[in-house]
């Protein structure tokens, strides 16, 4: 222990009725950082996250009222209220303990009642529960396949921030049209199976705009920031030819000013422009097919959609943090907010049409893509929560742990912990509700998705909750239904025919990727951070990856390729203050931990090409070997970051930065740092020498 750590206090420093009461409600009270070390939880993070769970543990006599109360609850229940099947067989555990004789009547979602829980379909269905001493539950039965199908065959596929990929039509930022376009080059020309893009959530208004698309207003509707103006089909209809000049006229210079004149990608200039755009389509009114679409949609989505156009309409007026808004507004079932809502119908309504328009554009581009025969298509993004001032946070209040944020605690590379400011799902009204906020926004992402990525995918398993007002080293983990979590994910994802990804990088509880593996979701494995951890510590070799993943050099917060191949992503964050070690040091650790890489490299004879060496391989050469040995992992896809085909040194997000950084507004560049257009990468000879690195070797 180094003497500037405070002493860490043992778990059994907590009273043991408070350690048992929370046991019961999934709340732990120490973790692992690793195997060898346990860290206690502190009272005021245990008691703080029981009260946002509806426990008061508030003093010993609080603890004792509210132990017996779970007790006596667990000990009468005849059932949870959701229970866990598989379509494959065997008894849940739920109903194996049942008392001998009880009787079970299923009412499936299919519309047929059941006397027997076995063999039933896959879905979402209502079991009811009647004991021989007359005592009767009701509980949520979702049936689910053991997993989920194995992805067809191996692929390769680009990886980008799809605001960062600009083309001589979008708008001062990539847009839907820039995806469609790229899906079907990179499908048709360059043969990739796949297109990974950033969370397309829709992001909470204001200026400026959070530009990161890890926090946003709502994971269950897209941002219309994304939409290409041109492709909407009434716009074609707009009147005032003039209106529609000045409209171009100012795209054309927001495009230019990112493109020509090295400003920054901004997001709230683009929507502006964009707003202006799309109030402008409302005088167009909608043919009768059209209009037909978009009252199925509407009748699709429900009170979500109208929930998240109210939000919108509501922001418009009062602000975007909802928490400040007049008290009956506060609240989406009050009747002040259905009072509003009829006063600014127009407005829903025009928020609701932005929600169908993107909608609409993102299916295209799916559909684009496999009609580019790609055999998985866009993998689109799933964000680890929303902005606690945002719609989903305000209609889904209910569901939230109202005081808690979601982090992560101090680990080897973080000593203080972080804080997401993402407030988390309560594991408890999850399960009362058979898990209808998940199940629903898996659902709405699958229209459109050939494959989901989870950010942060152990949170189905347990998130860290850092109670407001504390450091994230005063939070401590809280468990969630697993088992529940994946049938829902599995269920979801089969129905949409679809791959799911699990980010699972850094720390992983144990059994976690295990229980991924064995539902077939897929995990994430990124080149430098493979070493023989519990060996020797060097590189892993190509052989001992493994298959069920998705592999790359790189991700959206760590540096480019050749930026690590250089040192630069040392030098940057030199420049910026971020170094909690002296410069020498960190330039020599990473270029130790460079040159091991290359060495095995060139063990392998993938170090060859354009103008490289084995002894001082160019950086171009060394980004194509690194791909190669990707390639001769047995990973079922491997992802090809876009900026990497150009030499790209800048990251796109540089974590621990806030405004000494230009997060998530940077174009793809080259590397002289000049932004490159759609158009250009497509004739890239650099792009082209490392494509053929890639499907040469898939081929094969």
């Amino acid at each position: 222990m180094t003497a500037d750590r405070p002493a860490e206090p043992p778990v059994d420093d907590l009273p043991e009725d408070l350690i048992r009461l929370a046991a019961l409600h999934g709340v732990a009270t120490s973790y692992n950082p690793s195997p060898d070390r346990t860290v206690a939880a502190s009272v005021t993070a245990v008691t703080l996250a029981l009260a946002a769970l509806g426990v008061d543990a508030n003093g010993p006599a609080a603890v004792r009222t509210a132990l017996a109360a779970r007790e006596d609850e667990l000990r009468e229940r005849l059932l949870p209220p959701t229970v866990v099947a598989r379509a494959g067989g065997g008894t849940p555990a739920a109903l194996a303990a049942l008392p001998e004789g009880t009787a079970l009547r299923v009412e499936t979602e299919q519309g047929e009642t059941r006397a027997d829980a076995r063999r039933l379909p896959a879905g979402y269905h209502r079991l009811t529960a009647t004991a021989p001493d007359g005592r009767t539950a009701t509980a949520h039965l979702i049936v689910a396949p053991d997993r989920l199908p194995t992805p067809p065959g191996r692929s390769y596929g680009l990886l980008v921030q799809l605001y960062s990929l600009l083309s001589r039509h979008s708008w001062g930022m990539g847009d839907l049209g820039d995806l469609g376009e790229l899906t079907a080059w990179a499908g048709r020309a360059l043969g990739a199976g796949f297109v990974q893009v950033n969370p397309l959530h829709a992001a909470v208004p204001g200026t400026p705009t959070d530009p990161s698309p890890y926090r946003p207003s709502s994971r269950r509707f897209p941002d219309p920031v994304h939409l290409r103006i041109e492709a909407v089909p009434e716009f074609a209809y707009v009147p005032g030819p003039d209106r529609v000049r000045a409209l171009r006229e100012r795209a054309g210079r927001l495009r230019e000013d990112v493109l020509d004149k090295g400003a920054l990608i901004d997001r709230d200039a683009v929507w502006e422009l964009k707003r202006e755009a799309l109030e402008l389509l409302r005088e167009v009114p909608l043919g009768p097919g059209r209009r037909a679409a978009y009252c199925d949609y509407l009748a699709e989505q429900g009170t979500a959609l109208e929930d998240h156009a109210t939000w919108c309409a509501l922001a418009e007026m009062h602000g975007s943090d909802w928490r400040r808004w007049p008290e009956g507004l506060r609240d989406p079932r009050s009747a002040e907010t259905a009072r509003a809502r009829r006063e600014l119908m127009d407005r829903v309504d025009f928020h609701s049409r932005l929600a169908w328009l993107t909608d609409t554009q993102l299916t295209a581009a799916q559909h684009t893509a496999r009609e580019a025969d790609m055999p998985v298509g866009i993998v689109h993004d799933l964000a680890v929560g929303v902005h606690p001032q945002g719609a989903d946070a305000w209609a889904q209040q209910e569901y939230f742990a109202t005081g808690m944020s979601v982090g992560a605690p101090p680990d080897a590379f973080n000593a203080r912990g972080q804080d997401w400011g993402l407030p988390p799902w309560r594991p408890d009204r999850l399960a009362d509700s058979g898990y209808a906020p998940f199940r629903h926004l898996l659902r709405g992402l699958f229209r459109y998705a050939g494959a989901l990525r989870i950010d942060h995918v152990m949170g189905l398993f347990r998130l860290w909750w850092v109670p407001e007002g504390h450091p994230p080293t005063e939070g401590t983990y809280v468990r969630y239904d697993a088992e529940a979590m994946l049938a829902v994910l599995v269920l979801e994802a089969t129905r949409a025919g679809a791959v799911v990804i699990g980010e699972d990088l850094g720390t992983v509880e144990p059994g976690v990727r295990e229980a991924l593996r064995e539902r077939g979701v897929l995990g994430t494995s990124v080149l430098w951070f493979e070493r023989d951890w519990t060996g020797d510590g060097r590189p892993l070799p190509p052989e001992r990856w493994r298959a069920d993943c998705l592999a790359t050099a790189t991700t959206h917060d760590l540096p480019s390729t050749a930026a690590r191949l250089t040192g630069e992503h040392v030098e940057l964050r030199d420049r910026l203050g971020l170094l909690t070690r002296p410069l020498e040091q960190e330039r020599a650790e990473a270029a130790t931990d460079t040159a091991e890489w290359l060495g095995l490299l060139a063990r392998l004879g993938l170090l060859h090409g354009t103008g490289g060496s084995t002894d001082t391989p160019s950086e171009e050469a060394g980004i194509q070997a690194v791909h190669r040995f990707l390639l001769r992992t047995p990973a079922r896809m491997v992802g090809l970051w876009l900026p990497d085909t150009v030499g790209d040194r800048r990251p796109q997000n540089l974590p621990g930065t806030w405004d000494q950084y230009p997060n998530w507004r940077l174009p793809v560049a080259d590397a002289d740092g000049r932004p490159v257009t759609l158009e250009e990468l497509a004739a890239s000879p650099r792009l082209h020498a490392l494509i053929e690195v890639m499907r040469a070797r898939s081929a094969r």
